[in-house]
């Protein structure tokens, strides 16, 4: 493989931030970008932060509800994916369902701070690296390219 992967857990307020390693074998949750409210101005910072990293593909959480089905959050996250194409990056979308939860009970097991607003700044990151590691699972059993 030998090329990074970049994930984004996508959200109102934050970008959560992962990489891959370069072989693809797992992920590492990075950043957490907080959103300005300029959609273009957070498009362009997150297309900037993947080049940055030699990254050309992005695989973005896509949040679905229990059933499957897409929501008002899909669409939005949808949009931002589109955005991130057109600035020449290449995004695969991946089931986000339960990354957020598996993050949260990952810090709180490790001890990290009760207070919220610290353990939210990581938890973002931490579900990227999950949707990456999702991603990168079904690279390697021939489900995905």
């Amino acid at each position: 493989m030998l090329q990074q992967i970049a994930a984004f857990d996508v959200g109102d307020k934050r970008v959560g931030v992962a990489f891959s390693d370069p072989f693809g074998d797992y992920a590492v949750p990075s950043d957490t970008y907080f959103r300005t409210g300029d959609f273009s101005r957070d498009v362009k910072a997150l297309a900037e932060i993947a080049r940055e990293r030699g990254v050309t593909s992005v695989v973005v959480g896509l949040p679905l509800n229990e059933d499957g089905s897409e929501s008002v959050q899909s669409e939005k996250t949808r949009r931002f994916a589109a955005a991130l194409e057109r600035e020449g990056l290449s995004v695969v979308m991946e089931d986000e369902r339960y990354t957020t939860r598996a993050a949260r009970g990952d810090l709180l097991e490790m001890g990290v701070s009760q207070k919220r607003d610290k353990r939210k700044k990581q938890v973002d990151s931490i579900a990227a690296a999950y949707i990456l590691e999702s991603y990168l699972a079904k690279i390697k059993k021939g489900e995905r390219q």
